[in-house]
């Protein structure tokens, strides 16, 4: 199985190539200008760039990856252990998460390696898609993005309220404050960071600030996790409920698994490398989906070993250890959720910003006041979402099913599909109409499963709900 796939994907990487040459030689239509032989300038004088008020070819590689990096290892990382590997258990999580990295990585070098299809520039994921299939599906594509990045936003949102509360009842357990009020401190937060922080590529010395804060969180988890597992008694690793309950759980973290690994905004991030933008972006996603998984895969493993069944939804709710590192796990967890919310929702920010003609200094009056209402009331929406319904679960589940398969599997096939058709063999091609049959069905099924979740959920909890 691991040998087919690899030769179809090198395949479809000989069809890219042969595309390359026949345009270069002027014998063919102009297609995936993926050439990572060019040099720099001829890929600029190749490739058209659409307008946007934001930085393009700006960024390395290797900021790209962190970008990436700093996605999969988020704060979200400490509710795999229980949105994951409780509902699939050892041998369904282990082998899930593994599975969940391959297929991703593949599915997102497909969407990379379009990034310059038919000499221009595609610097957002609804550019592509309207490219490839005409302007009908732009729209589309736009809207199920927009839905992925919300429900991302909603998720930081819940865990950076879900953190601050955790170290607000580490010094004052009164339930004073609540769950809702926690979201509202995270959500002003997150307004004011967006509105200092103009756009993607201004994030530089943040990602450094998010990579300490994410290795600080997991550290500790890990650390105090395994404190636990080694001081506790036998744990329970059963998968618990009725046949009928367990199907759809199972469903459902089927769908955190891809939620775990993908963006759903990959060439907007691949907009901010420098050129050759194809071949830098491959290296981005090789640091991601091997350096990167690493701390994910370790604090997941190691939570659902500590605790087993009982594991919960947010790691640090349920080690034991000193009050100041605890503290220190969540008041870094609270702050790398603001970044990493900036970065999924620097494409609505984008849209905005290049529709309503904010360029220039980021300090201008008209600039600084525009991202004021825009963002902030943006922000203000998302605050109060995260804060009526604040089922975190269900919301990974959820944004899976309706929007992360369908972008991140479904398209990219069959983009690539359509794009490279000409240039592929039988094989190759039913390969594609595989897969997106598979996540067509995935998606549909975790889509039930979600709202499920949710409306079993709603009957437990009411809204604005102290979890």
């Amino acid at each position: 199985m691991t040998l087919a796939f690899i030769n179809i994907f090198e395949g479809e990487d000989q069809a890219a190539e042969t595309d390359c040459l026949l345009r270069e030689e002027g014998k063919g239509e102009p297609n995936m200008v993926a050439d990572n032989r060019n040099e720099e300038t001829d890929d600029k004088l190749t490739s058209d760039v659409p307008d946007t008020a934001h930085q393009i070819s700006t960024d390395s590689w290797f900021q790209a990856g962190f970008v990436l990096t700093t996605g999969i290892n988020s704060v979200f990382v400490l509710g795999y252990s229980g949105t994951v590997m409780v509902p699939l258990g050892w041998i369904g999580g282990v082998v899930g998460l593994i599975l969940a990295t391959m297929v991703s990585l593949y599915a997102n070098m497909l969407v990379a390696k379009l990034h310059e299809f038919g000499g221009k520039r595609h610097i957002r994921y609804r550019d592509l898609a309207a490219h490839i299939y005409g302007r009908g599906a732009y729209s589309i594509t736009w809207t199920l993005q927009y839905v992925n990045l919300f429900m991302i936003n909603i998720g930081y949102l819940i865990l950076g309220g879900s953190a601050l509360k955790a170290c607000y009842v580490l010094f004052r357990d009164d339930h004073t404050m609540k769950l809702p009020y926690f979201i509202a401190i995270a959500g002003f937060v997150c307004t004011l960071f967006a509105i200092a922080t103009p756009h993607l590529s201004s994030l530089r010395l943040w990602l450094g600030c998010s990579t300490v804060l994410s290795l600080i969180y997991i550290i500790v988890a890990c650390v105090l996790a395994a404190k636990d597992g080694i001081n506790a008694p036998p744990r329970d690793y059963g998968i618990h409920g009725t046949s009928t309950s367990r199907i759809f759980t199972t469903i459902g973290a089927s769908a955190n698994l891809v939620f775990a690994f993908n963006t759903g905004m990959l060439p907007e991030i691949q907009a901010t490398v420098r050129q050759p933008a194809v071949k830098n972006m491959l290296k981005a996603l090789y640091f991601q989906f091997t350096v990167g998984v690493l701390p994910m895969y370790a604090v997941t493993f190691i939570g659902y070993w500590a605790y087993g069944s009982s594991t919960t939804t947010y790691l640090l709710n349920s080690v034991s250890g000193p009050v100041w590192v605890k503290a220190a796990a969540n008041i870094s967890a609270f702050l790398q959720s603001v970044i990493a919310l900036h970065i999924f929702a620097s494409p609505t920010y984008e849209y905005l910003d290049t529709k309503f003609g904010i360029r220039g200094s980021a300090l201008k009056f008209k600039n600084l006041s525009f991202r004021i209402i825009a963002r902030g009331g943006y922000l203000v929406i998302s605050t109060l979402v995260s804060a009526l319904l604040p089922f975190l679960g269900d919301f990974e589940s959820l944004t899976g099913a309706l929007s992360t398969f369908p972008l991140t599997f479904i398209l990219a096939n069959h983009m690539y599909l359509v794009a490279m058709k000409n240039k592929m063999s039988s094989i190759q091609q039913f390969w594609h109409w595989l897969n997106v049959a598979f996540f067509g069905l995935m998606s549909i099924a975790a889509t039930v499963a979600a709202l499920r979740l949710i409306a079993v959920d709603s009957k437990e909890y009411h809204v604005f709900a102290d979890l």
